[in-house]
């Protein structure tokens, strides 16, 4: 049944056909009315200005309320070639708004699209990159039935890379950009427990939340605890290394001979400790040589 309305979703193409059910919504449009209604019954068309719902759409966006948003997009008029409805469909906020709702909506498919037919400006990348990552682990959870290790994402991130619409081109290290990684250590090196103020502030600068700004300088101080502890171990097995080569090398210096007379008058010395058993035995040797000339 087809429900004369100039409302439309944004998923249909066709202005004239609407679906009964908007996305994400629990209540369904009445699709009953008989043809002799929708000749006398309208809904009022919007006039507001493309900056107005632009307005609307990003306080809606931040206020996370999704289902009103959703709501909203549903009720602007259809796009009609050389009219200020086709310029509000490319409006920005709009196309950003719509890309929202087709997250939580799960048609991802809607979400590539807009994401990929539209070059957003700076300000929206990062959103935007994380609507389309999250999106990618999804299908693949869904595809391979378990949840994604870093591993898998990283995978995944390989083979879907983010389009340039949504992408400046610079390159990311560990999911942080090298620009916020050098802020970072910036920061470190100067404090590497910063208070809770810092860390806003840091996040303001950076553009992470509080949360990730906390979590990489825990994880910073870990990797320089475990880096001091395995070079000092490390420093402490060569010194006990060569300590024991210069011991091994180490020839003492011979004693003065210790005069002892035996009760047959003979004197003789004592082996001393450092005599090792190659010095015994050469001196055996000499000795039987000597007897046996």
């Amino acid at each position: 049944a087809s429900f004369c309305s100039p409302l439309y979703p944004p998923s249909h193409s066709s202005p004239n056909t609407i679906s009964t059910t908007p996305p994400i919504l629990s209540s369904p449009l009445p699709n009953t009315l008989p043809h002799s209604t929708c000749t006398m019954f309208h809904l009022p068309t919007l006039s507001f200005s493309p900056e107005q719902v632009a307005g609307v759409c990003e306080t809606l966006e931040e206020s996370g309320d999704v289902e009103r948003l959703a709501r909203f997009l549903w009720s602007l008029p259809a796009p009609a070639p050389g009219t200020m409805s086709e310029v509000l469909a490319r409006h920005e906020s709009v196309l950003r708004a719509r890309a929202i709702v087709a997250f939580h909506a799960g048609n991802f498919g809607d979400l590539y699209g807009i994401l990929e037919s539209h070059r957003f400006a700076k300000a929206s990348h990062g959103k935007l990159q994380v609507l389309w990552l999250e999106a990618r682990y999804q299908e693949a959870e869904r595809l391979r039935g378990r949840p994604l290790g870093p591993v898998d994402k990283y995978r995944v991130r390989k083979k879907f890379p983010l389009p340039r619409t949504i992408w400046d081109g610079e390159q990311k290290s560990h999911c942080f950009k090298e620009r916020t990684r050098s802020l970072l250590r910036e920061w470190y090196l100067q404090d590497p427990y910063p208070n809770p103020a810092k860390k806003r502030e840091l996040a303001q600068a950076t553009g992470l939340t509080t949360t990730q700004v906390g979590n990489w300088f825990k994880n910073r101080r870990q990797r320089d605890r475990a880096a001091a502890s395995k070079n000092s171990f490390i420093c402490g097995a060569k010194r006990d290394v060569k300590t024991q080569w210069d011991n091994f090398l180490y020839v003492a210096p011979p004693a003065p001979p210790l005069k002892k007379q035996s009760s047959s008058g003979m004197t003789f010395s004592p082996l001393k400790p450092w005599m090792s058993h190659e010095f015994v035995i050469r001196y055996i040797l000499i000795f039987y040589r000597s007897y046996l000339s």
